[in-house]
C-alpha cells in the first residue's frame, strides 16, 4: 500500500475554546506540498495533528507509513550531540568499542559499518560539515536546524513533515535545504513563508478562515490563482451591495406605493359614498396584502444582508492588508548610528565582532547579511546597548527600537492592546485599536493575550506596536523580521517599510525581502576566525 496521509472531517480549536479550523477532508500522497495561510490558522496544528501530538476536536487522521517531523525550534538538551539528534549515540559507541577491542559479540552483531559514512553523507547534503560528536549547543540556530533536516531524511520517512525550515538559515543553508526538497521523491509537507521554497512545490494547499483549498502547481501558479480570485471576490462584493440595493429600493417603493393605497382609502371613508362592509373588505385585504409584502421585503433586505456579509468576509480572508505609517521627520543629513572598530563578545576570548565598523546617516536601509553564527544578532544587540563593546565604541544618536527573533519588547502576560499602550503612551485606547487594526488585531484580537499568540502574530504584534504609533523612531533595529509572518504579512510589512521615512538596519536571510524593502546599502559579516 502506498504512503498517505487522509484527513476526514478534520476539525481543531486552540487550548480555550477557539475554532481553528472544521471539517477538512484532505489526502496528502507522494508529493511536495507547501502548506499556507495567515498566522493562527491552524497550520503548525495540523502538522501536530498529523503527528498524533494532538487529538482532534472531531474527525480522523489516517496514516499510511512513516513520518519525520520537523519542529520550528530545534529543541537541545544538556550534552546533547549531533549524533543524538540522528538518534545514534549507541551505535556510533558500538563502533567506537569494535575499534577500541572492546566490543562484545553482541556488539559485534549489531556493528553498522557503513554507519560513519551514511551519517556524513546525510549531513554534507544538508550543507554541513561536522563530526557526530559536536555539541548541539555549541552550534547557531540555522545549524542546528539543518543537523536536524539531515537526520530526518538519513531515516528516510514516507512523509517529511516540516514547520518553516529555512527560518533563521543563511544563505546557505537556505540553498542546503531547496536542493534537498528538490531531489525528495517520497511525500513532504511543508509549512513554509519562503517564497523561493514555495516555489519548488509540486501542490499548495492554503488554509484560510474559509477551510482549505487545493492548488495544483507551485507558488507562482498558486499566486496567479489568487489574484484572479481576489478579481472575483471583489466584483462579488460589489453585485451583493447592488442587490441589497434594489432590495432597499423595491421596499421603498412597496412602503410609498401602500401609503398611496392608505391615503385614498382614508379619503374613500371620510366622502362615505362607500358601503361600509366593502370598505372594511378593502381594508383587510390591504392589510394582508401589506404585511405580506412587508414579510417578503424583509426577508429580501435580510439575505441580501447576508450575500453583502458572506461576500465581504471572503474578500477580508482573500484581500491582503496593507500597513500605513506616520513620518518620524528624520533629516537627510542628520547622523543616526556609529560604529567604530568594536570588538564584542559572549564568551570571554572568543569575540563573535571584530573591529566593527558602521556609520549610518539620515534614512538609509543597511542590511546586515553573513552566514550563521557571524554575529548579526550580536551587531543588533551593540546598536542597542544590549551588549557593551570590549573595544572600540558604539554612539546612537536618535530614539531607535529593536525588533528582536523573540519580540522580547512584548509583555506575554499582557493583552496586545496593553502592548500597545505601554509602548505608545499617547494613545488612547480608539488610538490603539485603529492602529492595531492595520495589522489585522481587530475587535476581541487586541484583547488577546501575547502568550496565546502563534509566533507569527507574536511579530505581527511587535510590528504593530512599534510602527503603528504616531510617532514611529527614527531608527528601526530589525532582527530576521519576516521569519513565522506569513505571506500575506511579509508582503504589507514590505509595503509598510517601503513608505517608512526613517532609518533601517536589518539583519535578514531573506533576499526577496531585502530588495523589496529598497535596501541602500549591504554589510556583509565574516564568521570569526
Amino acid at each position: 500500500m502506498s504512503a498517505s496521509i487522509v484527513l476526514s472531517k478534520l476539525s481543531a480549536a486552540t487550548s480555550d475554546g477557539r475554532a481553528l479550523f472544521s471539517d477538512i477532508d484532505l489526502r496528502f500522497d507522494a508529493e511536495r506540498t507547501g502548506l499556507v495561510g495567515r498566522n493562527g490558522v491552524g497550520k503548525s496544528t495540523l502538522l501536530r495533528l498529523i503527528a498524533g501530538e494532538l487529538q482532534p476536536a472531531a474527525g480522523r487522521v489516517a496514516v499510511t507509513g512513516c513520518w519525520g517531523w520537523l519542529r520550528q525550534a530545534v529543541q537541545v538538551g544538556p550534552g546533547e550531540t549531533v549524533a543524538d539528534l540522528f538518534g545514534l549515540r549507541e551505535a556510533l559507541g558500538v563502533l567506537r568499542r569494535a575499534e577500541a577491542g572492546r566490543a562484545s559479540v553482541e556488539d559485534l552483531a549489531v556493528a553498522d559499518w557503513t554507519l560513519p559514512a551514511r551519517l556524513q553523507a546525510a549531513l554534507a547534503r544538508a550543507g554541513l560539515s561536522v563530526s557526530p560528536e559536536t555539541l548541539l549547543s555549541q552550534l547557531s540556530g540555522g545549524q542546528r536546524t539543518r543537523v536536524a533536516v539531515a537526520a530526518l531524511v538519513f531515516a528516510e520517512p514516507d512523509f517529511l513533515l516540516l514547520d518553516e525550515p529555512t527560518n533563521n538559515l543563511d544563505r546557505e543553508g537556505r540553498g542546503a535545504i531547496l536542493e534537498l526538497l528538490e531531489g525528495w521523491r517520497a511525500g513532504a509537507l511543508v509549512i513554509s513563508h519562503d517564497r523561493e521554497l514555495l516555489e519548488a512545490m509540486d501542490a499548495i494547499v492554503e488554509l484560510s478562515a474559509l477551510g482549505v483549498a487545493r492548488y495544483g502547481g507551485n507558488w507562482s501558479h498558486y499566486s496567479e490563482t489568487r489574484v484572479r480570485e481576489l478579481a472575483a471576490a471583489e466584483r462579488g462584493l460589489a453585485d451583493a451591495h447592488k442587490q441589497a440595493r434594489d432590495a432597499a429600493r423595491s421596499a421603498q417603493l412597496s412602503a410609498e406605493r401602500k401609503a398611496r393605497r392608505d391615503s385614498a382609502g382614508r379619503r374613500k371613508r371620510a366622502r362615505g359614498d362607500m358601503p361600509q362592509s366593502w370598505l372594511d373588505g378593502q381594508k383587510d385585504r390591504s392589510e394582508r396584502s401589506s404585511a405580506g409584502g412587508a414579510r417578503l421585503a424583509e426577508d429580501r433586505g435580510a439575505q441580501a444582508a447576508d450575500a453583502v456579509a458572506a461576500a465581504r468576509d471572503k474578500l477580508e480572508v482573500i484581500q491582503p492588508f496593507t500597513v500605513a505609517l506616520s513620518s518620524t521627520g528624520l533629516p537627510a543629513g542628520r547622523a543616526v548610528l556609529q560604529l567604530d572598530s568594536v570588538v564584542a563578545g559572549y564568551v570571554p576570548g572568543q569575540p563573535a565582532l571584530q573591529k566593527l565598523s558602521l556609520s549610518v546617516v539620515g534614512p538609509e536601509r543597511v542590511a546586515i547579511t553573513g552566514p550563521n553564527g557571524c554575529g548579526k544578532s550580536t551587531a543588533l544587540s551593540l546598536i542597542a546597548g544590549r551588549l557593551r563593546p570590549w573595544a572600540g565604541e558604539v554612539r546612537v544618536f536618535t530614539p531607535f527600537a529593536l525588533l528582536d527573533q523573540r519580540v522580547d519588547l512584548l509583555e506575554p502576560a499582557a493583552t496586545v492592546l496593553a502592548n500597545f499602550r505601554r509602548l505608545n503612551p499617547e494613545a488612547d485606547d480608539n488610538a490603539g485599536r485603529a492602529a492595531l487594526a492595520r495589522f489585522r488585531f481587530r475587535g476581541e484580537a487586541a484583547e488577546q493575550s501575547v502568550a496565546s499568540l502563534s509566533g507569527g502574530q507574536v511579530l505581527r504584534a511587535g510590528l504593530a506596536c512599534v510602527l503603528g504609533g504616531s510617532e514611529p523612531p527614527p531608527l528601526l533595529l530589525l532582527d530576521e523580521p519576516t521569519n513565522h509572518l506569513d505571506l500575506e504579512s511579509i508582503e504589507a510589512v514590505e509595503a509598510g517599510l517601503r513608505a517608512y521615512d526613517g532609518a533601517l538596519v536589518v539583519v535578514s536571510h531573506d533576499t526577496a525581502f531585502l530588495e523589496a524593502i529598497g535596501i541602500t546599502r549591504t554589510l556583509a559579516l565574516a564568521p570569526p576566525d
